[in-house]
């Protein structure tokens, strides 16, 4: 027993605990509970339940509501980015989102027949290299239209700036991927005139 006399857990440092953080991530990213569950290999009733935690420790009422919430992991490399943020011109075409039917045949294909470089996989995504640009690959009802992603160094920043222009912000910056050197993916959305979707994205590294 703790000296306080209370059992179970120490309280988490952050305001979210890291599986909630994972779960709250995939929410901003526009995912249901059953592709939350489905990519991090968890049931869609343990999904539903941190969601409902989320919402009431940040004292909101719905989802959209967290999709538009642009809190940060308080353990995340971008807490340091913040404050380390070499600009890079708006406008730089970071990566290309294409919709595929078969991602286990498109992977192939896009290596072996196109040729490309393959970067990383996760779960239904695929990721390439395109000579500077990122190409990502993701599995469901094939699409002509593919999505524009820019990338931005001052990812918080823009999406402030952007919101001041009068943007409608449709997903907040999020984390959607930590990869093994412990460098992080993050992205968020806006829409455009037309009421499509717009990303934009950084890369950022490591702490030390």
């Amino acid at each position: 027993m703790s000296p306080t006399g209370l059992r179970g857990r120490p309280a988490h440092p952050d305001i979210l605990t890291p599986a909630e953080w994972r779960v709250a991530e995939g929410v901003r990213h526009g995912l249901t509970n059953q592709q939350i569950a489905r990519r991090q290999e968890i049931s869609a009733n343990a999904v539903k339940f941190h969601v409902s935690n989320i919402l009431s420790k940040l004292g909101m009422r719905s989802r959209a509501e967290l999709k538009r919430w642009p809190g940060i992991d308080a353990m995340s490399a971008m807490q340091r980015r913040i404050d380390m943020v070499e600009e890079i011109p708006f406008g730089t075409i970071g990566q290309i989102a294409r919709s595929v039917s078969d991602i286990e045949e498109s992977r192939r294909w896009y290596r072996d027949v196109l040729g490309l470089e393959p970067l990383f996989d996760a779960g239904t995504l695929a990721f390439f290299a395109c000579n500077g640009v990122r190409l990502m690959l993701t599995e469901g009802e094939a699409a002509a239209e593919s999505l524009l992603y820019f990338r931005v160094d001052d990812l918080h920043g823009e999406f402030a700036r952007l919101e001041e222009r009068g943007a409608k912000v449709l997903s907040a910056p999020h984390r959607i991927h930590t990869h093994e050197d412990g460098s992080e993916e993050w992205m968020g959305f806006v829409e455009d005139n037309d009421g499509r979707p717009l990303a934009l994205m950084s890369v950022v590294p490591a702490q030390n």
